[in-house]
């Protein structure tokens, strides 16, 4: 798999996607290529019970299937399902999220997703269906590549 891949999704993420940039979130890859997204604790993104909001481990959740998808995918792909569960609450905590690939199909690839919180408690988890889609970027991408 070509470094040049996993140089462009971790700037695309760090450096230009605003809700990344908004949330706090940062992204990093493991060995296996598992996309791992990092949320500092950010009060601004608890609801109103201070705790963090559901949707913000939605999105966390979400964006670590992203990017191990396309990593895999050499490409765009997007989210066209995805399922999750809310197991624990997290409360004023770093969150951090890992997504596996289970499933590798012509058209399509599936990932599981799980959510920790800084003690290791397993807060969340996700099962997402990622759709391929070339794109004029990806498109711009593989010509350079």
């Amino acid at each position: 798999m070509p470094t040049n891949y996993k140089r462009f999704f971790l700037k695309l993420f760090n450096e230009k996607a605003r809700i990344a940039k908004n949330f706090g979130m940062r992204l990093t890859y493991n060995e296996k290529n598992q996309g791992i997204i990092t949320l500092p604790y950010n009060p601004h993104l608890d609801h109103a019970g201070d705790g963090i909001h559901g949707g913000v481990i939605a999105t966390v959740l979400d964006n670590a299937g992203w990017f191990t998808c396309a990593l895999a995918h050499n490409g765009f792909v997007v989210t066209t399902e995805m399922s999750f569960h809310l197991l624990r609450p997290a409360e004023k905590t770093i969150i951090w999220a890992r997504a596996k690939i289970i499933r590798m199909g012509k058209r399509q690839a599936v990932a599981e997703m799980r959510c920790w919180d800084e003690e290791e408690n397993l807060i969340g988890h996700a099962i997402g269906t990622y759709l391929y889609y070339e794109s004029k970027i990806t498109k711009n991408l593989r010509k350079k590549l």
